[in-house]
């Protein structure tokens, strides 16, 4: 199998089992465009590594210093076998090409729910916004329980959300962290949300603060990224 690039992945595909996510600090906006260059080309150089890597896309921070990087696979099985087989080659030669790369966390999570675009819609995202939220220790409920408020108070919003697309909610495969692949016309969209009244992208309301103060969540972080580089089995 050869290597196609592609615009975007679809995280709502069924047969991905699970998707894995994790960023890199390469410290500048030089560096994130020579790393981009360089995954291209240490990925279409080899054949497609594995059938059960789904896709893999890249997105650069708009912080001008890190890349976001998200893949579907069939199963932990899959990845696994990527790492020992095909993982560390491509790596070596990114490090060559842009040296000083420092990877952060990687967590592996399963697709919940989606907020899917209308039929027609045929908008192209041109902004991702990846909302993380951390819990105080694994709760599987818990993570399912948040993300069914957050639908339950899209449903009750009094306004449209001007630019977004559609949103993937993850659960961490751990337990203790929810993930949403939220997909923006573009990042003005996405500011102009958040500058509108309450806290967040909705409304003043019970229904959001719930949402906003629920118990058991310690952490999390709201960052745009724009899309870079898609691929998958040609």
């Amino acid at each position: 199998m050869t290597v196609r690039f592609t615009d975007r992945p679809d995280p709502a595909r069924t047969d991905a089992g699970i998707a894995k996510a994790s960023t890199w600090d390469v410290g500048t906006p030089e560096r994130q465009r020579q790393a981009v260059d360089a995954i291209r080309k240490a990925w279409e150089s080899r054949g497609w590594p594995h059938p059960g890597l789904l896709s893999y896309s890249v997105y650069t921070g708009e912080d001008g210093r890190t890349l976001l990087h998200y893949s579907q696979w069939a199963d932990e099985r899959a990845y696994q076998d990527f790492v020992r087989e095909g993982r560390d080659a491509r790596n070596a030669d990114i490090d060559a090409a842009v040296p000083g790369i420092e990877r952060l966390a990687l967590h592996t999570y399963e697709l919940y729910r989606s907020a899917l675009q209308a039929e027609g819609d045929t908008r192209e995202p041109g902004c991702v916004v990846i909302v993380d939220v951390e819990f105080a220790g694994p709760d599987p409920a818990r993570q399912r329980d948040w993300i069914d408020a957050v639908f339950e108070a899209l449903g009750n919003e009094n306004r449209t959300l001007e630019g977004g697309v559609a949103a993937h909610f993850h659960v961490s495969t751990d337990g203790t962290r929810v993930l949403n692949y939220a997909e923006w016309e573009s990042a003005e969209h996405h500011i102009a949300a958040l500058a509108a009244p309450g806290e967040g992208i909705g409304s003043p309301s019970p229904l959001w603060e719930r949402v906003q103060k629920y118990p058991g969540m310690t952490g999390g972080g709201v960052n745009r990224y724009t899309p870079a580089l898609g691929m998958r089995a040609g």
